[in-house]
């Protein structure tokens, strides 16, 4: 469970469950951002449970919950403090990583080429393109 990289600091996944967050923190790394919002999908865990299982882990947790159509100034400047902040390597989640993904490209935007950001999240197996207007 290492992650689908975007850069050296960040990797993205789809839901993890809290049990494997000992996982997450055997491969390596030092924080994790949830992205999902509480309730999205029966079963889910809450935000308080894979903060629990983080800490039990020794690494740090950060949620920035968002929707996919969602997602505003607030919530870009919540995960560029939380990418520039945080212990990392981090690893990031959502239902199935394409908002970490989204996250990650529009807070690192005003530093970064557009083309090299969507190429990282394509190599990732995430297709950003739509969002190049926002980049």
């Amino acid at each position: 469970m290492a992650g689908r990289p975007l850069d050296e600091g960040l990797s993205t996944s789809p839901q993890i469950a809290p049990e494997e967050v000992a996982i997450v923190a055997a491969a390596g790394f030092r924080a994790i951002i949830s992205n999902r919002p509480d309730g999205e999908e029966p079963g889910q865990p809450s935000a308080a449970d894979m903060k629990a299982a983080a800490e039990k882990h020794g690494l740090a947790f950060r949620h920035i919950p968002v929707t996919g159509a969602g997602i505003g100034p607030d919530d870009v400047a919540a995960m560029a403090d939380a990418l520039d902040t945080l212990p990392g390597p981090i690893f990031g989640f959502c239902r199935s990583g394409t908002r970490t993904a989204m996250l990650w490209a529009l807070s690192r935007a005003p530093s970064s080429d557009p083309d090299t950001l969507i190429a990282a999240a394509r190599d990732a197996g995430y297709d950003l393109s739509g969002l190049r207007p926002r980049l």
